[in-house]
């Protein structure tokens, strides 16, 4: 283990996280004081011993109790009168409602907040609970006074119980997110030994991270649970059905299709996830998860029509007609159904599609095209440069070449690019 200089940290809060957080910080050669409430944990780490089973966290406090780089309190005064930065692990429990409680997050930060008075230097607080977007302006700042002292930044945790020691050693992600950057070089610091590069971020998208991995995680499972369940029904090895998925790290295991942007469509997505909710339904097998996907998206392009009609009654130019980049194919794009839309509020619209042309596309797709949009010909523009002419607002639905982007940027018009954010 590479161990690194040390600073003095405090860690507040000795369950599962902090007392993980402590005795790791502490390996990698920080001096580390952690403080609790509770009695029980405070003295067990004081003796050496782990206040709860967790894979190989009994040896690294003993370790660290020995050698003096971690010790334990229950007076908040002691653990940050000499330390650089404080790392809050306090929990955050459901409410009744949903919601999470963030008292005891008050409560540290309430509790700190008059011993800033007497330091001379800052107190980094980095915030690794797991907190919604804006808690840290909105909660922990106010909590701290506002103190000018007190530099507040958002650093994730990413440690599963079980394996919470080798997630820490092993880490896949590092999150620091701020707005003071000296303040989040310092909590990066920290891990410096570890094999990961922090992202340094801003303190609503890192909260946002933490969220987002542990949804996507809850998706993952009861994805692979639903096929599984399908795959049992039909006799086939469900196991063997994910081992095989897995392999394609291009499009499966990959970043592909995670970004933001406008719904999808296409010849495939639709059409195959409704025929496996249809087929589940038959099989009596319920599937809630793939059968919220297509209303999911619904929903998302209701965002996307609503974003258009609020671009006003002036004439919009699309940029985009097929359901994604590189292709003819309209078949339930849902740029159609946008225009569908536009149309049906009296909208002006012209249409510019770089691989589209009319009068050769047939079967199928053209039967869509006409039966959605039967005057499509009146509103194709026969170049860019054409659109852009009649056009006092632009909608960009998938992503342009080189050239057409910066054609798109350079002609100055206010521009609603639904291939790059999604709409709130």
């Amino acid at each position: 283990m590479i161990e690194t200089s040390g600073r003095i940290v405090a860690v507040v809060g000795l369950g599962y996280v902090g007392c993980v957080s402590a005795a790791c910080l502490a390996k990698l050669g920080h001096r580390v004081i952690g403080v609790d409430r509770d009695l029980h944990k405070v003295n067990s780490v004081n003796r050496g011993a782990s206040p709860f089973y967790e894979p190989g966290l009994e040896e690294l406090v003993a370790d660290g109790a020995r050698n003096g780089r971690l010790s334990a309190t229950s007076s908040m005064e002691e653990a940050v009168r000499e330390a650089d930065s404080a790392l809050l692990c306090v929990g955050t429990p459901s409410g009744s409602n949903g919601d999470i409680s963030l008292e005891q997050l008050r409560r540290v930060c309430a509790e700190i907040a008059p011993l800033l008075e007497g330091r001379k230097e800052p107190l980094t607080i980095a915030i690794r609970s797991t907190v919604f977007p804006g808690t840290c302006e909105q909660v922990a700042r106010p909590a701290l006074n506002h103190h000018r002292l007190a530099r507040v930044v958002s650093n994730p945790e990413f440690l599963r119980e079980g394996t919470a020691v080798k997630d820490f050693f092993e880490p896949s992600l590092l999150v620091v997110g701020g707005d003071d950057e000296e303040a989040m070089r310092a909590i990066a610091a920290l891990y410096d030994g570890l094999p990961v590069s922090a992202c340094l971020t801003t303190l609503r998208t890192a909260e946002m991270i933490k969220y987002a991995c542990n949804a996507f995680h809850a998706v993952k499972i009861a994805f692979a649970n639903e096929i599984g369940s399908v795959a049992a029904r039909l006799g086939v090895d469900g196991n063997e059905v994910m081992d095989v998925l897995c392999r394609d790290v291009k499009l499966n295991v990959s970043p592909a299709y995670l970004r933001p942007g406008f719904a999808f469509g296409g010849s495939c997505l639709p059409k195959d996830l409704r025929a496996i909710t249809y087929r589940s339904v038959r099989l009596d097998v319920e599937l809630p998860l793939l059968e919220s996907v297509l209303p999911s998206n619904q929903t998302h392009l209701r965002r996307a029509i609503d974003a258009a009609l609020a671009l006003g009654d002036e004439p919009i130019g699309v940029y985009g007609l097929a359901f994604k980049e590189n292709t003819d194919d309209l078949r339930e794009s849902p740029v159609v159904t946008l225009i569908e839309q536009l149309l049906a509020k009296g909208r002006t619209v012209r249409i510019y599609d770089p691989h589209l042309k009319i009068e050769e596309i047939y079967g199928s797709n053209k039967q869509f095209a006409m039966a959605s949009l039967p005057h499509i010909e009146r509103l194709m523009a026969a170049d860019l440069a054409s659109l852009l002419r009649d056009s006092r607002r632009l909608i960009v639905t998938q992503r342009p070449a080189a050239a057409d982007g910066e054609a798109l940027r350079a002609s100055g018009l206010p521009m609603l690019d639904l291939n790059r954010v999604a709409c709130a």
